[in-house]
């Protein structure tokens, strides 16, 4: 018999629903956690404004500093230009090369802005205080 069996192709079209659906799954989480930068007019990368909020019994709050991060930052060069608070405690903030953003908490979960970063972080402290962080 040369013929396809009704089993197989029951089991192929089993199959590749399956993977319909994963990768379904998959196009809804990234679109849920997309990273990607907003940008100002122009194409520029936008400078997040402030933020002051409660989120999960947090306070959070984040706003730009003078200074830019161009080198001469706090943190040795890596002063992202823009401050993110805890409950009164520093949270740690970069801006990756893209115009993500990364926290000491998620270092390698990038969020597109940092008031997303913040509140991450408080749901990844799951309670937690922020300890602060010592550098140099």
């Amino acid at each position: 018999m040369s013929g396809i069996t009704r089993r197989r192709a029951l089991g192929a079209a089993a199959g590749a629903a399956a993977g319909l659906a994963a990768a379904g799954a998959a196009h809804a989480a990234i679109r849920t956690t997309d990273p990607r930068p907003q940008h100002a007019p122009g194409g520029a990368t936008a400078v997040p404004g402030s933020f002051d909020e409660v989120y999960q019994g947090r306070r959070i709050q984040g706003h730009p500093t003078h200074h830019g991060g161009h080198g001469g930052g706090r943190h040795g060069g890596h002063d992202a230009g823009y401050t993110v608070r805890v409950d009164g405690e520093e949270l740690h903030v970069m801006r990756n090369a893209d115009g993500t953003w990364i926290s000491v908490v998620n270092h390698y979960e990038p969020r597109a802005t940092p008031r997303a970063l913040a509140r991450a972080a408080v749901t990844e402290l799951q309670g937690a205080a922020l300890v602060p962080l010592a550098l140099g």
